[in-house]
C-alpha cells in the first residue's frame, strides 16, 4: 500500500507525463469487442510482442477515453477510485507480452471503450506507444425457474456491489424490496461467502419476477420464479404415460386377434 502523498506524486508524474508524451503509432478504427456477464471477472486483451519485440517494458498505462484506469511501473501502481482493488496486470504476464487487463468483479458501469499504451525509454527519451482498444459490453443475469411449494429458492446476487432485491407479484405492478444489504430487519437468509439470498418455503403467492439490484439501480440478475404445487407436473405425466401404454396395448391385442383369426382361417381352409 502507498500513502496519499506518494499516490498523489505518482498521479501529478502521470499527468505531467501524458501531457508530453508522443503516440507512436495511429489508433485502429474498429476495437476489439468483448462482453462479460456482471460480478464475472473480465480479460480486456493486450500484447506488445508483436509492436515491441526484445524491448524491455516496465512502464504499462489503461485509459478510457476520460480518465486512466491503471498505471503500473515496475512495482508503482495505481487505480482508478471506481476500480480500486478491481484491476491488475500481472507483472510475470507483462514480461512474457501479456498486458491484458484483468478486471474483477465486473460491474454494468465499466462498460465502454479502453485503450492500452506502454512508455519506453530509448536514449534518454520517453515515448508513449499505443497498443490496443477493447470496447467491453456488461450484461445482466436473466433465468426463468420452476420449483414446488415449500421448497426453498437460491437466489444469486453475483457481486458484492448487489445492493437490493425487489420483488413484482405476477398479479401485481407494483415492485416490493424484499431485501437490503446491510439492514439487520431483512427476513430472508444471506449468505456473504456464496452470494446468494435464501428464500425458504415457497408459496405460490411466490410467484413473479425477482430482480437483484446494483447501488446505482441496475438490474444484476433477473428470475422469473413459478411455483407449482408439488407433484402435479409429475402426476400429469404419468397420467400421460398411462394413456399412452394403454394405447400402445389395446394396438397389440387388436393385431394379435387379427393374427389368430387369420391363422384358424387358413388350418380350416387345410382341412378341408
Amino acid at each position: 500500500m502507498y500513502g496519499i502523498a506518494r499516490d498523489r506524486h505518482f498521479i501529478r508524474f502521470h499527468c505531467m507525463f501524458i501531457i508530453s508524451s508522443v503516440v507512436s503509432s495511429s489508433i485502429p478504427s474498429k476495437p476489439v469487442s468483448i462482453s462479460y456477464p456482471v460480478g464475472s471477472q473480465a480479460i480486456l486483451p493486450c500484447n506488445w510482442m508483436p509492436q515491441l519485440y526484445n524491448v524491455p517494458i516496465h512502464h504499462i498505462q489503461w485509459q478510457t477515453p476520460d480518465d486512466t484506469v491503471f498505471e503500473q511501473k515496475g512495482e508503482q501502481r495505481w487505480q482508478a477510485p471506481e476500480f480500486k482493488g478491481r484491476v491488475e496486470v500481472p507483472e510475470e504476464k507483462l514480461q512474457e507480452g501479456d498486458c491484458s487487463l484483468i478486471v474483477h468483479d465486473v460491474q454494468l458501469g465499466d462498460v465502454g471503450l479502453y485503450e492500452s499504451f506502454v512508455v519506453v525509454e530509448s536514449a534518454g527519451t520517453k515515448r508513449r506507444v499505443f497498443l490496443q482498444s477493447v470496447q467491453l459490453s456488461v450484461y445482466d443475469h436473466k433465468s426463468k425457474v420452476s420449483l414446488g411449494v415449500g421448497e426453498d429458492m437460491n437466489l444469486k446476487l453475483y457481486t458484492p456491489k448487489a445492493m437490493r432485491v425487489v420483488f413484482q407479484k405476477r398479479s401485481s405492478k407494483e415492485w416490493t424490496v424484499l431485501w437490503v444489504r446491510g439492514d439487520k430487519a431483512n427476513n430472508h437468509h444471506f449468505k456473504e461467502a456464496e452470494r446468494v439470498l435464501v428464500i425458504k418455503g415457497l408459496r405460490m403467492d411466490h410467484s413473479g419476477t425477482y430482480k437483484v439490484l446494483d447501488f446505482h439501480g441496475g438490474s444484476v440478475n433477473t428470475v422469473n420464479l413459478m411455483v407449482e404445487v408439488a407433484g402435479t407436473q409429475t402426476l400429469s405425466q404419468i397420467h400421460q404415460k398411462q394413456e399412452a401404454v394403454g394405447k400402445s396395448f389395446h394396438n397389440r391385442s387388436s393385431i394379435l386377434l387379427i393374427i389368430f383369426v387369420l391363422q384358424i382361417s387358413l388350418l380350416i381352409q387345410y382341412q378341408h
